[in-house]
C-alpha cells in the first residue's frame, strides 16, 4: 500500500508532490541572529528521486502541536542524501533544510557602499539576490549613514552578519506555509508572542501529559564586566576628544571595577560612539541572566516570549521570557499507512532564554576582513578634469577588484594622502591625478578605512625619464593641466664630474626670500633673459667684479639713483655710446679723474648744468671739439689759470660783451694782428695797420703824461684847424735839422 501522511502528526510538503515524502524524524536547531538548520529524515516509495528534483527547493515541514494545529517549519533543501532501502524496498533519506539567508553564505564579493545605512545596505543585498521575504519595521533607532563600507573577499552573509552586529541589530525568523520571513529588529519591542504564551513546569507528572509544559528549567547569573568604553580620532576634528563610557544596570558588587575598553570605535563624533558604548554594554549584559531549560513546546522559537504560570519555584512564576536558542528533536516511526496503527510522535527541545525585558544584542563573532598589506589602486575623478582633490587634499580611488565602479568621481570615499610634511599651514602639497597609480595602506587593516602612502609607475604611466639609460637622474617633473604640454621640472643629475642641477619653470617663477640670500658660484655663471628684466632693491646693494665686467644694451638703458652714486674705476673706464646720451643731474654732480680723461664726442654735445658745476682736473685737460662748440653761460664765469693760457683760434673769433669788459695783465700784454688792429668807441678809434700806420680819432684827444711825454719822428706834424695849444711847465720844441714853426699867428713869449 501506498505511503501516506494524512493522520500522522508528522507532515512534509515539497515539489515533489503531497506523499512522495514522509518525514520519520527531524532535529533542528534555531538562534537569534544565526542561520538556522533542520535534519530531515524521510522515506518513500520512490526510490530515485534525483538532486534536481529537491535540492535548493523550498519545502514546508510541521509537527502536530496539543490543539492540534501544525507548528510549521519552512526552509530551502541544501543537502539531500539518499540511504538504502528497507525491507520492503522503500528507500530512506536525509536532508538539510536552511533559510533562504543561506544562500548568502553561497556567494562572496567584493563591492563598495557609500553614504549609506547599515539597513539600507543589507536590503540593497537582499534584492540584488532577489530576496524580499523579510521586515525591516522593526528597526526603530538611529543607524547613521557610513561614508565609505567595504566587502572585502568575503561572503554576503558575512558581510551582512557583521554589519548587524555592529550596529546591535539582531534578526529572527517567522515559519508560514510555503514561505519565512526574516525579521530585522534593534529593540525588545519586537519580540514576538508564542503560540503557547503561557506555560507551567508543573510539580505532578499527571498533570504534565495534559498539556506541553516545561521539563527541565535551570537558572543562571554569570558575572559580567560593568563598564564600556571606547574612543576613536576623526581628522576633521584632531583635537576634540572622542571618548565615551557606558555603566551597566546590572546591579553586582565590584562589577564597577572592571572595564572593556576598546580603539577604533569606528565612529566620527561623541553623538555616534555614546549610543554605540550604550550598544556594546548591552551586548556584555545578554549573557548575565540566562535560564537554560527543556520542554515539550513546540512553538518556541528565537524571538518569540512567554510568560511562566505555574513554576516549581514560585519566584519564577509571572516572570516572562524570550526565547534566544532552541533545539528540537521529534520521531515519528510508525503509521507509514493510513490505518495501520496508532501515531507514536514523540517531541522534546532544549532551549535557552533570557528575561524579556532585556534587549538582545548579538555577540559580534563575524571577523571583519583584515587587508594583510598594501594594495595599488587608479586615481579617478570626474570627466574632463586633470586633478580632483578635496580641501584637505583627499583624491579618489579605483581599486582593482572593483568592478562595479565607473573610474569617475564616485568610486571610493575621499582618501586622504600621506606628504613627507603635513603642518598648521605649512608641509608639502602633492596631489596624486587622475590616472596615476597609488599605494593604499588601510589604518588598523581595516578596508573602510583606506590611506595612501605612496604611487607607482606601470606601463601607461611611464617615468619621465628614460631607464635605465636616465639612471642618475633624480628629480621632479610636473605636467601642465588641463592639457598637458608643459612642464616645471627640478631634477638632480649625479653623473660623476658633470653633475648638474637643472630647474625648468614652464611660464613664471617666484621666489620670496624672508631674509639674507646668498649665492656661491665657484667658476663660470650665465644668466638669459629674453624678455625683459626688472631688479628691486629696498636698501643697498654692492657688487664686485673680479676682473672684468662687459654690460651691453642693444636699445634704451635707463638708470636712475634717488640719492648719490659712487663709481669708482680702479684703472681705465671706456664708455661708448652709439646714438645719444643724456645725463640729467637734479642737484650736485662731481667728476674726478686722476690722471687723463678724454671725452670724444663724434657730433654735438651739450651739457644742461641746472644749478653750479664745479669742474676740477688735477693735471692737464684737453678739449677737442671736431666743429663748433657753444658755452652759454646764465650768469658769471670765471676762469682761473695756474699758469699760462693758449688759445688759438684758426680763423675769425668774436667776442661780445653786454656790459663792462675788464681785462688785468700781470706783467706784459702783447696784442699781435696780422694785418690790422683797430679799437673803437663811439667816435674814437685807434687804427694800428701792418704797414706801420696808426690813425688815432676823435672828438677830443687827450694825452696826459705826469712828467714826460716824448714824441720821436723822422718828421711830425702837429696841425690843428682851429687851435693848437701846447703847454706845460716846461716845453722843449727841438730839431737836429730844421725847426718850423708856422701859423697865421705865432706867438712865443
Amino acid at each position: 500500500m501506498a505511503l501516506q501522511q494524512a493522520n500522522r502528526a508528522l507532515k512534509l510538503t515539497t515539489p515533489l508532490g503531497e506523499d512522495v515524502l514522509l518525514l520519520t524524524a527531524f532535529e533542528g536547531h534555531e538562534e537569534m541572529s544565526r542561520l538556522f538548520s533542520y535534519q530531515l529524515e524521510m522515506i518513500s516509495d520512490d526510490n530515485a528521486i534525483g538532486a534536481t528534483d529537491i535540492v535548493g527547493k523550498n519545502v514546508t515541514f510541521s509537527i502536530e502541536m496539543v490543539d492540534d494545529t501544525p507548528r510549521l517549519f519552512n526552509g530551502f533543501v541544501s543537502r539531500f542524501v539518499a540511504g538504502d532501502e528497507d525491507d520492503q524496498g522503500r528507500r530512506n533519506y536525509r536532508a538539510e533544510v536552511i533559510p533562504w539567508l543561506w544562500f548568502l553564505t553561497r556567494t562572496t564579493d567584493c563591492r563598495i557602499f557609500q553614504n549609506k545605512s547599515v539597513p539600507e545596505i543589507i536590503e540593497q543585498i537582499f534584492g540584488d539576490l532577489g530576496f524580499s521575504d523579510y521586515e525591516v519595521s522593526q528597526i526603530k533607532g538611529a543607524h547613521p549613514k557610513w561614508d565609505y563600507c567595504v566587502q572585502y573577499r568575503e561572503s554576503d552573509f558575512a558581510f551582512v552578519s557583521r554589519l548587524m552586529e555592529q550596529e546591535g541589530i539582531f534578526y529572527f525568523f517567522k515559519h508560514d506555509d510555503g514561505k519565512h520571513t526574516l525579521v530585522l529588529a534593534d529593540q525588545k519591542g519586537a519580540y514576538e508572542i508564542a503560540a503557547e504564551d503561557e506555560v507551567d513546569f508543573p510539580h505532578d507528572s499527571s498533570a504534565q501529559a495534559v498539556v506541553d509544559h516545561i521539563t527541565s528549567w535551570e537558572h543562571a547569573w554569570e558575572f559580567r564586566t560593568g563598564k564600556w568604553a571606547h574612543t576613536d580620532y576623526n581628522f576633521e576634528t584632531p583635537s576634540n576628544s572622542l571618548m565615551t563610557a557606558e555603566q551597566t544596570v546590572i546591579d553586582l558588587p565590584d562589577s564597577s571595577k572592571y572595564e572593556f575598553y576598546d580603539y577604533p570605535g569606528i565612529y566620527g563624533t561623541t553623538g555616534d560612539g555614546t549610543p554605540l558604548a550604550k550598544m556594546r554594554m548591552e551586548e556584555e549584559e545578554v549573557g548575565y541572566d540566562a535560564v537554560h531549560a527543556s520542554s515539550r513546546c513546540k512553538s518556541f522559537s528565537p524571538g518569540f516570549k512567554f510568560s511562566i504560570g505555574q513554576h516549581r519555584t514560585s519566584s519564577e512564576e509571572g516572570r516572562s521570557y524570550v526565547v534566544t536558542s532552541i533545539r528540537h528533536s521529534a520521531t515519528e516511526p510508525m503509521a507509514y499507512e493510513t490505518g495501520t496503527g496508532t501515531v507514536a510522535e514523540d517531541y522534546s527541545n532544549t532551549f535557552t532564554c533570557i528575561p524579556d525585558s532585556v534587549a538582545f544584542r548579538p555577540a559580534r563573532t563575524t571577523p571583519k576582513p583584515v587587508m594583510r598589506g598594501c594594495q595599488t589602486a587608479i586615481v579617478t575623478g570626474p570627466a574632463g578634469e586633470e586633478i580632483y582633490p578635496d580641501k584637505y587634499g583627499r583624491v579618489k580611488t579605483q581599486f582593482h577588484w572593483d568592478r562595479e565602479g565607473k573610474k569617475d568621481e564616485n568610486t571610493s570615499c575621499w582618501i586622504r594622502v600621506s606628504q613627507i610634511h603635513a603642518g598648521k599651514g605649512w608641509g608639502a602639497i602633492d596631489i596624486p591625478r587622475i590616472g596615476e597609480e597609488v599605494i593604499v595602506d588601510f589604518l588598523e587593516g581595516d578596508p573602510d578605512r583606506p590611506i595612501i602612502i605612496g604611487r607607482v609607475y606601470h606601463a601607461e604611466s611611464m617615468p619621465p625619464y628614460e631607464l635605465p639609460g636616465s639612471m642618475n637622474l633624480y628629480g621632479m617633473k610636473s605636467n601642465s593641466t588641463k592639457g598637458g604640454g608643459g612642464y616645471n621640472e627640478y631634477v638632480f643629475d649625479d653623473t660623476k664630474s658633470t653633475e648638474l642641477i637643472r630647474e625648468h619653470g614652464q611660464f613664471d617663477k617666484d621666489s620670496t626670500i624672508e631674509h639674507d640670500l646668498r649665492e656661491h658660484v665657484l667658476n663660470d655663471r650665465s644668466r638669459d633673459v629674453t624678455n625683459n628684466e626688472t631688479v628691486q632693491i629696498g636698501n643697498d646693494r654692492s657688487e664686485t667684479v673680479g676682473h672684468d665686467e662687459t654690460l651691453t644694451v642693444a636699445n634704451h638703458r635707463i638708470e636712475s639713483v634717488g640719492v648719490n652714486e659712487t663709481l669708482s674705476v680702479g684703472s681705465n673706464r671706456s664708455r661708448t655710446v652709439g646714438g645719444s646720451e643724456t645725463i640729467t643731474v637734479a642737484m650736485t654732480r662731481t667728476h674726478s679723474v686722476g690722471i687723463n680723461e678724454a671725452i670724444l664726442v663724434g657730433a654735438a654735445r651739450e651739457v644742461n648744468v641746472g644749478g653750479a658745476q664745479t669742474i676740477g682736473v688735477g693735471a692737464s685737460q684737453s678739449i677737442s671739439v671736431g666743429a663748433n662748440q657753444n658755452v652759454s653761460v646764465g650768469k658769471n664765469l670765471s676762469e682761473s689759470v695756474g699758469k699760462d693760457r693758449t688759445e688759438k683760434v684758426k680763423e675769425n673769433r668774436t667776442s661780445d660783451v653786454g656790459k663792462d669788459d675788464s681785462l688785468k695783465v700781470g706783467k706784459k700784454l702783447t696784442i699781435n694782428a696780422g694785418d690790422q688792429i683797430t679799437i673803437k668807441t663811439g667816435q674814437a678809434s685807434i687804427t694800428m695797420k701792418k704797414s706801420g700806420d696808426i690813425v688815432i680819432k676823435g672828438k677830443k684827444i687827450t694825452i696826459e703824461g705826469m712828467q714826460k711825454i716824448e714824441e720821436k719822428a723822422a718828421q711830425i706834424t702837429s696841425e690843428a684847424k682851429a687851435k693848437n695849444l701846447v703847454k706845460g711847465a716846461l716845453v722843449n720844441v727841438e730839431a737836429s735839422a730844421i725847426n718850423t714853426i708856422k701859423g697865421a699867428l705865432v706867438k712865443i713869449n
